[in-house]
């Protein structure tokens, strides 16, 4: 069994499979995703997983470089953007940057997958662009 925190298949699967700029959604239970884009459907009812529990599980196996967030997450300010911002401080997340929710949407279309949460707060979506560990 792994001693990593991260024990969906579909999921760590993904993260060993990433290349340097590759990007991984993780999204709130009503971010669209786009046709052709993989997702991984982890959410089971309104809150369950959590944005927040599931961003921290793949940061413990995924080396990120830099992230992406809408613009509006600063404007509705949901529970979750202060631990965002605390990661971020802390390193984890690398360098911001902000786009318009519909340009958010449109970055998607390049991702390898959404990981879809049942998270309910609104703008709790980040793309995550993988860096590497050398």
């Amino acid at each position: 069994m792994k001693k990593t925190p991260l024990l969906n298949v579909a999921l760590s699967r993904l993260i060993a499979s990433l290349g340097h700029g590759d990007r991984v959604v993780i999204g709130d239970a009503g971010l669209p995703v786009p046709p052709g884009v993989e997702l991984i459907d982890l959410a089971l009812t309104h809150g369950i997983p959590d944005f927040i529990s599931t961003l921290r599980v793949v940061l413990s196996e995924m080396q990120v470089e830099s992230h992406v967030l809408a613009q509006e997450i600063l404007e509705k300010k949901p529970s979750a953007l202060v631990t965002l911002d605390q990661l971020n401080a802390d390193g984890a997340l690398g360098r911001r940057e902000l786009l318009s929710h519909e340009q958010f949407k449109i970055l998607t279309r390049q991702a390898r997958a959404v990981v879809r949460t049942g998270e309910c707060q609104p703008y709790c979506n980040v793309v995550l662009i993988a860096g590497v560990t050398f």
